[in-house]
């Protein structure tokens, strides 16, 4: 996967993100960012690939995100590595 697939796939997944109250939460306070921050830091690849570590944290946020976006937890770990970071694969 491209930088630029990467980052359209990110950019799916923070849209995503902020389209569910709960889930944003979440984000918000683990990256201690507030709402006003998401949009200027959607354009930093380091923040885009936390955006894809945050989804991969667990099964249900990952396969929500991918049912959404017609993608698979594969290409959105591709994407993360893409991006400079990534979540190992410890399988």
């Amino acid at each position: 996967m491209n930088p630029e697939q990467a980052e359209t796939l990110a950019i799916q997944a923070l849209s995503w993100l902020a389209s569910d109250e709960e889930i944003l939460s979440q984000f918000l306070n683990v990256t201690g960012a507030a709402p006003g921050d998401l949009r200027a830091r959607a354009k930093e690849p380091e923040f885009l690939g936390f955006v894809l570590d945050f989804i991969m944290r667990d099964d249900e946020t990952i396969l929500g995100f991918c049912s959404a976006a017609g993608a698979t937890p594969a290409a959105v770990q591709r994407a993360g590595v893409a991006l400079g970071g990534g979540l190992p694969n410890w399988t």
